[in-house]
């Protein structure tokens, strides 16, 4: 295996450690560096956990790189790579050899492979002992009170490899998980003290909640950042290590509907035959949301204008299923080959063959870890609410082995909710930023 001068580097820098975290920008191939420094550790048991869409991808790397007969001539006993999502029944002996029809493996290393959904529900995995856990995108266990988290929270590795672009999101206040699994000894409790601007605020209902001050949300940043490094992170960015082409973001400005501006003032409102009541916080945001876009006929119209514009590739992110319904009909009224990976469908057949093509990818699904660098166009139907998968989003074409510039095209309806979101995104995306930056302590 070639690595590039950086992941060598960084792999040199990280020897002497048994936790470390690979926080570098999207595309600077932390799934090899992973696989290396698993490799390095050297445990005879490993855990890969990552994302459901991402299972097939680290089977098939680590299958290359570390198994039989792809390291033997190196002097290293072959791994055996096992995709634990698809095991019928039991999973660990009692001396942690993992069993399949009634028979154990063969004594050697070992890699498992599971996603996050899956992980929590396979109690016997809590067996395992002197193994090494390795995360892929381990920003999505900053949620504490989740399953996954709690579950992974309860494993007790010899060794930790966590790999993520985007690490909390820009919100500080949810890197306590990934800070317990790097072994830095501090409690949540006093992490939140000594990090986040907590303060009371009050619900129109009139209840009282914790909230981080919007104004001033963090504390001793450059203590933060310095500790971090001290406990095995290590920060990179794409400008370190390669000259990409240049990004070029341009707002599509659409009007918001009358259905809209009357929703946000009554909560309520029939359209295309469906009443929309927004009697719940979340209820309003979520409706809100739809009706600027798979509601929005202007949007919709606007999303064909830029089909007929080029001919190239295009990739389009979208949130809920009648989005998909809607442009997936604009595409083929113009005789567009469509590919799509959502939840349930991963076929980028068309992308892959066809230079005219037009991929809708879902954010949940395959905003992380995709490469398609064919493009260098993305259109932004609606936007996340969640700011990894929206820069994610960015890098799935600005990645290495692209060579031209990127355009990114965001359909905003100005002064609606869509406006909000944007502005948090930029918000959070620079917070992120900040933990990337040297420390001035």
């Amino acid at each position: 295996m070639n690595l590039y001068p950086h992941q060598e580097k960084a792999l040199e820098e990280s020897k002497g450690l048994s936790r470390v975290a690979y926080y570098w920008d999207m595309g600077l191939g932390k799934t090899f560096a992973g696989g290396e420094k698993l490799k390095q550790l050297g445990a005879n048991v490993n855990l890969v956990v990552c994302q459901k869409s991402k299972v097939q991808d680290w089977m098939d790397h680590l299958t290359k790189y570390y198994s039989y007969p792809g390291n033997i001539e190196s002097g290293c006993y072959p791994y055996s790579v096992i995709d634990l999502t698809k095991a019928k029944r039991g999973y660990f002996s009692d001396d942690e050899s993992f069993i399949t029809d009634g028979a154990s493996l063969l004594a050697g290393q070992r890699i498992y492979v599971i996603n996050y959904d899956l992980i929590w529900r396979r109690k016997e995995i809590l067996n395992l002992k002197n193994f090494t856990l390795l995360l892929d995108e381990s920003s999505l266990i900053q949620n504490g009170t989740a399953q996954r988290s709690k579950f992974i929270l309860k494993l007790n590795p010899l060794n930790v490899i966590l790999l993520s672009g985007t690490p909390v999101s820009g919100k500080y206040e949810n890197l306590w998980t990934q800070i317990h699994l790097l072994g830095w000894p501090i409690s949540e409790q006093l992490y939140n003290t000594q990090y986040v601007n907590w303060e009371k605020a009050e619900t129109e209902e009139g209840l009282i909640f914790r909230r981080v001050n919007p104004e001033n949300p963090y504390k001793n940043v450059d203590r933060l950042k310095s500790k971090l490094r001290e406990h095995g992170a290590f920060f990179l960015k794409t400008e370190e290590c390669f000259e990409l082409p240049e990004q070029n973001f341009i707002p599509v400005y659409v009007p918001a509907t009358k259905e809209y501006k009357h929703f946000r003032k009554e909560k309520v409102v029939m359209v295309n035959g469906e009443t929309l009541v927004g009697d719940h916080v979340f209820k309003e945001r979520l409706y809100s949301r739809q009706l600027c876009g798979q509601y929005n006929p202007a949007k919709i119209q606007a999303f064909g204008d830029l089909l007929e514009s080029t001919k190239d590739r295009l990739i389009v992110f979208y949130n809920f299923n009648e989005e998909l319904n809607r442009l997936e009909w604009e595409a083929e009224k113009r005789f567009r080959p469509i590919s799509m990976i959502n939840g349930t469908i991963k076929d980028l057949t068309a992308y892959e063959n066809q230079s005219d093509s037009v991929t809708f990818v879902q954010y949940q699904a395959g905003a992380m870890g995709l490469n398609l660098q064919k493009a260098n166009k993305v259109i932004y139907f609606t936007l996340t609410d969640k700011s990894e998968l929206f820069e994610q989003s960015k890098k799935r074409i600005h990645r290495i082995g692209q060579n031209k510039p990127c355009f990114y095209y965001l359909l905003i309806c100005p002064h609606s909710v869509e406006e909000k979101i944007l502005a948090t995104l930029e918000q959070r995306r620079d917070y992120t930023d900040e933990l990337f930056k040297e420390c001035e302590i």
